[in-house]
């Protein structure tokens, strides 16, 4: 049974593009309209006195049809689409627009792909983002839109439950890049009636700055709240860590927590993938919660991965444009350097490359119980928890859905964040 909350008595309605393409069937052919975009060349002084509805449908059109080109390899047709592109797009403007001038960077990277050697000089020494300012941009983002403090909330909820009665409790974070969610998790620990346990957090992370910041805030409120507390920090990023060093004690509840950082593993093999949660199953975690995109990214072929991005990504900006005003800072760094970097090494890349392969959560629930691991369903007090949270929030067009045991956190009617929670079956 479905169970669905609105941020608010009432939702959101837009008659944008973009929202409309957002909640669109997925497919590979162009959005049809009353009078569809005629092919190109088209005049540029005409494109330039579009209105804004128009446009936006200009830009889905040429978008996919782009990527159509891209992919069999028709670079004039590519360079005139791309043209016609930046011409309606600016990463100032409106959410279509912003939307557009991201893909069409990605789409312009992808064709370079088959020359080498333009391609690692235009592409190659261009500066990557580093793991400080993603993770910058992810608590802009964190601010900026409450899905992830959703997901928060109900792996929080998800974890008190789980170590209920247990005195010593050790949480391990697999891509740690942000304290607030453990801020709120030492804040339900207090509460308990028996009292808090003694809490050990590891956290593993490719940056010494921001565990050291996490370190920091988290100490300080574990002091306020009197929580016994421990702080561990392993840097290194989740392809290359040893398990083995994550260091569980014999008497200790374990917890795991993944927010966005397990799909990165699906960017060297299956077996990597299988490995790696078979030997965090070997620690007999009391739960592991896994909060994911709910897209599929991970498709072979690039007009199938384009469009799924495309309609994922759509619903983003379209959040964004009603959260933050265009000139933002904080929505500049969450659509470039968080959303941009990700739409590139989706569409852009291949092989070892591309790290965001996200997956649906039912490829999830089929990887983690090959893995011996069951399901724990999100639980009614978890919902609710949740459900009061977005209330609180007072933000329109946010929905929390439960289904099958799962929460999906959703833009309108489209579910953008999934989070599931697992045990080892050894407990069952």
């Amino acid at each position: 049974m479905t169970q669905e909350e609105n941020g608010s008595s009432s939702s959101t309605t837009s008659s944008s593009p973009l929202q409309s393409f957002s909640q669109m069937p997925l497919s590979s052919s162009p959005p049809t309209s009353t009078a569809p975009p005629p092919a190109p060349p088209l005049p540029l002084a005409y494109l330039q006195n579009l209105r804004s509805d128009e446009r936006g449908l200009y830009l889905i059109h040429f978008l996919l049809n782009c990527a159509n080109h891209v992919s069999a390899g028709r670079l004039e047709h590519v360079s005139t689409l791309l043209q016609h592109i930046s011409l309606l797009s600016t990463p100032d403007g409106d959410a279509m627009q912003r939307l557009s001038a991201a893909f069409s960077l990605a789409l312009a990277r992808r064709s370079l792909r088959p020359f080498p050697g333009l391609y690692q000089t235009l592409v190659g020494s261009s500066c990557s983002v580093s793991f400080s300012a993603v993770a910058a941009a992810r608590h802009d983002f964190v601010n900026l839109c409450p899905f992830l403090r959703l997901a928060f909330a109900a792996s929080n909820q998800a974890i008190v439950e789980a170590m209920e009665g247990e005195k010593l409790v050790h949480v391990i974070d697999l891509g740690a890049s942000d304290p607030t969610q453990w801020i709120e998790l030492l804040q339900l620990l207090a509460a308990r009636p028996e009292g808090p346990p003694h809490l050990r957090l590891t956290a593993v992370s490719e940056s010494k700055e921001i565990t050291n910041q996490i370190s920091l805030c988290l100490t300080k409120e574990a002091e306020r709240l009197d929580i016994p507390f421990q702080f561990n920090a392993i840097l290194t990023d989740l392809n290359s860590l040893d398990v083995e060093k994550l260091k569980v004690k014999t008497g200790e509840a374990l917890a795991v927590s993944s927010v966005l950082s397990l799909h990165r593993l699906l960017s060297n093999s299956n077996c990597q993938m299988e490995d790696f949660l078979t030997a965090l199953w070997n620690l007999a975690p009391k739960i592991m919660v896994v909060t994911e995109q709910e897209s599929n990214h991970n498709s072979r072929v690039l007009t199938e991965r384009f469009v799924e991005a495309l309609n994922y990504y759509a619903a983003l900006f379209d959040c964004l444009e009603l959260t933050a005003p265009r000139n933002s800072v904080e929505r500049a760094r969450v659509e470039r350097v968080l959303f941009g970097e990700e739409i590139k090494n989706i569409i852009s890349s291949e092989g070892p490359e591309r790290k965001e392969r996200h997956e649906r959560v039912e490829s999830w629930g089929k990887r983690m119980e090959a893995a011996g691991f069951g399901r724990i369903p999100m639980g009614y007090y978890g919902l609710l928890h949740v459900r009061r949270m977005l209330q609180g929030l007072n933000c329109d067009g946010y929905r929390v859905r439960e289904e099958k045991g799962c929460f999906f956190v959703c833009w309108q009617d489209r579910p953008l964040f999934s989070v599931s929670a697992w045990r080892c079956r050894r407990f069952d």
